[in-house]
């Protein structure tokens, strides 16, 4: 999968995101990952859509551009985003966002409603209630089990890589595609190349942040997990929430639930990518 990649440098405030391009068959489709994720995220849509063409950067603080600094929030994460657009010579694109990437969709398509045409958000993007009693001064306790990774270094990916799956239950261990999203985390000294403050000041915006998604025009698809993290837990967002989402945002298609899959495996198993992918077509087909 990687021969066909190329790896863009494009300049923003603070230093340079590394942006992975994926040239196909598709007018290119812009791919935001999560909050502690990777461009490689988009591993499995690649496996499932290999007709996608496909923008993929490293959000700032995050594998390739680690060392960007200065604040990072939903704002800068859209600013930055319509850098990779005009370095790359694209006026108007259709985005995928999955979890976090999804609200940075959202910043991207309001703020600058004439570079995006349509919106494909995975498990994110539109409101995302808090814990019960959750205040922005616990989310540190609350990342932790996200952030524990950056305590130590790692001896290799396969360490890595069962230490993620710990907190992980319905991704495979043995799947290639997982071990080359991990392996694109690690740094030469085999720590996790992720900041914690961008971490924590992106969730502050997820869930204390005001929100744009009611001045959304454009086609909006949503695929959301069964569960939250593992078997019969609360998913992010049930069933009362996409009714009430759907009355109020008219371009809202009908949200596509992805039975057995938590948050993580609507994107990073096959079985999720696929229904991810049947999304996107709809949207570019629109």
């Amino acid at each position: 999968m990687r021969s066909d990649l190329k790896t863009v440098s494009v300049p923003v405030d603070g230093g340079a995101l590394a942006v992975e391009v994926a040239e196909s068959d598709s007018a290119p489709l812009l791919a935001i990952h999560g909050v502690t994720s990777n461009c490689r995220l988009w591993n499995w849509l690649r496996a499932s859509a290999p007709e996608l063409s496909l923008v993929m950067p490293d959000l700032r603080g995050r594998a390739g551009s680690f060392g960007v600094s200065g604040r990072s929030s939903l704002r800068q994460h859209a600013e930055d985003l319509v850098r990779v657009l005009d370095a790359l010579s694209l006026d108007t694109v259709d985005v995928c966002g999955m979890s976090m990437g999804g609200f940075a969709a959202v910043e991207l398509a309001t703020g600058w409603p004439d570079r995006v045409r349509g919106l494909v958000l995975v498990d994110g993007g539109l409101p995302m209630a808090a814990p019960v009693g959750l205040t922005p001064e616990m989310l540190p306790a609350a990342f932790t089990p996200q952030l524990g990774r950056l305590a130590r270094p790692f001896e290799g990916v396969e360490e890595y890589l069962a230490y993620f799956t710990r907190n992980s239950p319905l991704l495979d261990p043995a799947d290639p595609l997982l071990r080359d999203n991990l392996a694109h985390d690690l740094g030469s000294d085999g720590r996790v190349r992720l900041s914690p403050e961008a971490v924590l000041s992106d969730a502050e915006d997820v869930f204390f942040g005001e929100s744009s998604w009611l001045r959304l025009t454009g086609p909006v698809e949503l695929v959301c997990a069964e569960w939250s993290v593992g078997p019969d837990t609360p998913p992010a967002y049930p069933d009362e929430a996409l009714a009430g989402f759907r009355s109020q945002l008219p371009t809202l298609r009908e949200p596509r639930r992805i039975p057995g899959a938590d948050h993580a495996a609507t994107i990073m198993t096959h079985t999720g990518a696929a229904v991810v992918a049947d999304a996107i077509r709809a949207v570019v087909a629109d």
